[in-house]
């Protein structure tokens, strides 16, 4: 079959199946295989796909008709303008997180040989970025899974990104250690809505998904236990839910940050909270 016809056909398969843009996923599932660009593939209604390329593209399809995610099957999901490794040992970076690697970066930039903590790394998609674009700044990535620690090390060593690992349960991964810039993408989905979301991600891991009953659990923690690991004019950036930021930032205030704000995402909708421990200078 010509790749037209692949896609044609396998794109219709992804929609019966109710699968989001299944042109997309079609082309780009049949560029991996192949090697060649989507657009090409997509108007090639000439050239026939090998029987080889065309049993691993039936093979890919099958497997996305499950509803794993596109980029678990393709093996990576850019990030910054990155391609950064992803499979099922991690979440897959979403592109609000790429907003609040870009506030970290700015924080992380106007200090003097600053420290900083990808806390709950996954992928390592944000400590990589943050110790490219700044690389003044010492990184350091910890996560409770070894699993997920893996994939940091092989995107960091993919990208030549010098970062220092740590696993274990938040801070008890870097007892000892001070940042000036935290920087966090927890699981804050409630217990209960982790078994109504998309079926794709609900094949991303669970612990990197469920912030306990009411979501808020590890900014609990979080907003505790970072004044006793950030320097004096040290501050904390976390990605929040939907409808989480007021209560995050009632959490930072509590735990006696001086400065608290939150920041819009791409459709203005507050998913960014920033903390301070010293009051905004102006």
């Amino acid at each position: 079959m010509t790749p037209r016809e692949l896609i044609r056909q396998a794109a219709e398969a992804f929609r019966q199946a109710g699968i989001p843009d299944p042109e997309v996923d079609a082309s780009l599932l049949l560029s991996h295989v192949t090697g060649k660009q989507e657009l090409m593939l997509r108007l090639d209604a000439w050239t026939e796909v090998s029987p080889r390329e065309e049993e691993a593209f039936a093979a890919m399809c099958r497997q996305r008709l499950t509803r794993c995610p596109l980029q678990y099957l393709l093996g990576e999901q850019s990030f910054y303008g990155r391609d950064f490794q992803v499979d099922s040992r991690v979440l897959i970076p979403r592109p609000e997180t790429e907003l609040l690697a870009e506030h970290a970066i700015c924080d992380l930039k106007s200090r003097k040989a600053p420290a900083a903590l990808d806390l709950c790394c996954g992928s390592g998609a944000i400590a990589v970025t943050l110790a490219l674009e700044a690389p003044h700044a010492e990184v350091h990535a910890c996560d409770l899974s070894p699993d997920a620690l893996a994939v940091t090390k092989a995107n960091a060593q993919r990208h030549q990104a010098p970062i220092t690992l740590h696993q274990g349960d938040l801070f008890a991964a870097v007892e000892g250690f001070k940042f000036d810039v935290i920087v966090s993408n927890p699981p804050y989905i409630p217990t209960e809505d982790c078994l109504h979301l998309q079926q794709e991600v609900m094949q991303e891991p669970a612990m990197a998904l469920d912030g306990g009953q009411d979501g808020y659990d590890f900014y609990r923690r979080i907003a505790h236990e970072a004044p006793a690991y950030l320097n004096p004019d040290g501050s904390v950036w976390l990605e929040v839910g939907f409808d989480q930021a007021p209560t995050v930032m009632a959490l930072l205030k509590d735990a006696g940050f001086a400065y608290v704000a939150s920041h819009e995402d791409y459709q203005h909708i507050a998913r960014m909270v920033e903390g301070r421990l010293s009051p905004e200078e102006t």
